[in-house]
Order: structure tokens, then sequence, then C-alpha cells
């Protein structure tokens, strides 16, 4: 029998995805509590809009959509969101700049290799998002950790940021609304790392994948014009629109990033899935509407998941913001691991380790509550009494 040849060792070296793990630990759920509570994996819960369905009906079948399209997505598509952003941050966003890529996972990958090569360093904020960690670990490329203490809300310090810069340092990242911990970055807090990554030649990319559920402009970076050639902005349409099955997300970044980001493009995807491009850029003034009915919907299952913990003992909510609550959990211990897969055997709610997110996070939990009705939201407090504290 012939040998396995050597598979790339900075991929052997990333984690698996563990999403997958958790999911496998509720089918030994009996059902005894009602049904499954699946907080694990952030998933609109409710469907997409009627009429954006129909259109997405529609386009899928359309010749056109089954063809290669621009490298860096629909013009229509990228009009339409530069004219969003603009509106939204209050400065002018060039169309031109804009990628449309296949979900934000590929953009923050995009941006990763546009920005840093093997043995450069990109800090990540810590807890991380797991499939950036992954995806710098692959590229070797040094996730360094910036420490996103629970004391301070989960938000990061820009001083503690400083003195982790290197000559290896080619980026920092900042996400907020945050995954996984909910964490809202304040305004300032953004527009200080911004100025920091000015100042020491660094790109900063920011994650807002969440944003839409935050009222309110996030930060003014944009509207300042100040920070164009350093801000590299990553956003999905996923949650959004309730359409991550169409992987659709996009990339602004100056114009000289931009032509490096479409080689990567190109080699990449050649162009992102159509079919819902065209669609998209409708809803994106469309359905303005709906997507505030749906934040205010968000702000419902926020506060009833909130009040569903006052008083339980042991339990206490660290974080939480748009999607995702950091929860701590009274066990002491016993591994997170542990207490996630008690917790769906024996109560019906899953969600996800702490250490999925980095280490030092035994005792807590990832819940996407944005996930689950406000019913089963207020479930939750008799389904975590009966667990105990």
């Amino acid at each position: 029998m012939s040998t396995l040849p050597a598979i790339n060792p900075n991929l052997l070296d990333t984690a698996t995805p563990p999403i997958p793990e958790a999911q496998g630990w509720a089918r030994a759920y009996d059902g005894a509590a009602g049904p499954l509570i699946d907080l694990s994996q952030a998933v609109p819960g409710y469907p997409p809009h009627a009429e954006l369905l129909e259109r997405l009906s529609r386009n899928a079948g359309a010749a056109a959509s089954a063809s290669y399209g621009p490298i860096e997505g629909d013009t229509v598509l990228r009009q339409a969101y530069a004219a969003h952003v603009s509106s939204l941050y209050g400065g002018e966003v060039d169309w031109q700049t804009v990628s449309i890529t296949t979900g934000c996972n590929q953009a923050f990958f995009v941006a990763a290799l546009a920005v840093a090569k093997a043995g450069d360093s990109i800090l990540l904020p810590s807890p991380w998002y797991f499939n950036h960690k992954m995806t710098l670990d692959m590229l070797g490329i040094e996730a360094r950790a910036l420490s996103c203490p629970p004391e301070n809300g989960f938000v990061p310090d820009v001083e503690s940021a400083a003195e982790l810069i290197d000559p290896t340092t080619r980026a920092i990242l900042l996400v907020t609304p945050n995954n996984p911990t909910g964490a809202v970055y304040p305004p300032e807090t953004i527009e200080a790392f911004a100025r920091l990554c000015r100042e020491r030649g660094l790109f900063l990319i920011l994650d807002e994948t969440y944003r839409d559920f935050v009222a309110g402009r996030p930060h003014g970076l944009i509207a300042s014009g100040e920070f164009a050639n350093t801000l590299i902005y990553l956003y999905s349409f996923s949650k959004s629109y309730c359409i991550p099955g169409h992987r659709l997300g996009a990339l602004i970044a100056a114009p000289a990033v931009a032509a490096e980001v479409g080689k990567v493009l190109d080699t990449l995807q050649i162009c992102a899935p159509r079919a819902a491009q065209a669609p998209v850029a409708w809803a994106i003034e469309g359905l303005t509407a709906w997507r505030e009915a749906n934040r205010l919907e968000i702000d419902r299952r926020a506060a009833s998941f909130r009040a569903a913990f006052e008083g339980i003992n042991g339990w206490r909510i660290d974080a939480m913001g748009a999607y995702f609550a950091f929860l701590h959990h009274p066990f002491h211990g016993h591994t997170a691991a542990s207490v996630v897969k008690d917790l769906v055997e024996k109560a019906g709610v899953l969600c996800l380790p702490g250490p999925y997110f980095g280490p030092g996070l035994e005792g807590h939990m990832r819940v996407a509550f944005a996930n689950a009705g406000v019913e089963q939201l207020q479930a939750l407090r008799e389904r975590f009494q009966r667990f105990g504290g």
C-alpha cells in the first residue's frame, strides 16, 4: 500500500469546524423537556420576505444568472450597496470600490490574503469567531490574540492593541456587533482603532455582519473620509435578508486594495453567485421597513432572553447584543463542553462551548438567541431552573 503524500501542515494544524460536533450532541436528546431549542449556529429565525423570494425564484430561472458575471460582482448590486452605505454612514462610497463575495467568510479570507502573507500577523479579537482563526491558521498568518476582557464587556482596548504590534503586523480585525460575545463596540473605540492603524501603517479590517440589528450609525469612519486608504469594510447579506444559502457578502476597500482583491476573487470564485444579486439590489431599498421590523423583533427576543435569566442562581449574561449572548455557567470545575452536552441532553437546549472561540473560556457558552421566537426564549427559564446551577 502506498503512503499518503504530505498534506499542507498549515491545514493539518487548523481546527476542525466545531458546529457539527455540537449539533451531533443534540441527537442524544429524548425530547422529555419539550422540543429542542437550537441556539448554536446563527440562523435567521424567520423566512425571507415573500417578494424577495419571488424575485429570487424568477431570477434563478433566467439564462443570464447561469452565465459568468463580473469578477467583482454585478454592477446593479455594487451600486445599490455603495449608495446604501453612503446614506447610512453619511459619507461617499464609490461603487467601484465594492466587491461582492461568496459570503462574509470569503470576504475575510480575501481581505487577509490581500494584506498579509505567511509569517505576517493580524490582531484578532479574543474571544474570536472560529472561522477567522481558521482562515489565518491555514494561510500561515499568525492570529495574534487581542484580549477582550469580560470586565470590559468584551470590548478591546486600543492601548493593549498598540503593545501587540510589531514589524510583522499587517492589520487589526474588529468584529462589531461581535460574534461570539454580542458586544457592540462604542464608536469612539472603533475610531481610536482606526487612528492607531493609520498612525502605524496598518489596515483596519472591520466586520459588521450584524450591524443591521443595532439602531443608529455605528461609527464615523466613512463619513470622515480620513481612513479610506486603511479601512477594509466587510458585510454579509445573509442575516439581514435571511438568505444564508445564497452566499452573498461584500467588501469595500481603497482602489489599490480592491485591485488586488480582484485577483484573489478571480482564483476563488470567478464571480459571486448571480441569482440573488439583482433581487438583493432591489431589497436594499425595497425592504427597508421590513428590515427595521426585524430589528425590533430581534430586540424583543433579546429582552425575552434577558428576562429568562433574571434571578436564576449562578447563571450570568456577561455580554449581549445583535444576535448573540455570552453566558457564564455556574458549574465550576466542569468543562464548557460537558456542560453544553448535559444541557442539551437533559434540557433540550443547544448552545456552543466557550472554548470553540478561544482559550480561557471554559466558564462560558455562546447563545445565538436570535434563532428562537419569544415563546421559545421564555421557555428557557424553566428549562435552566430544572437543569440547575
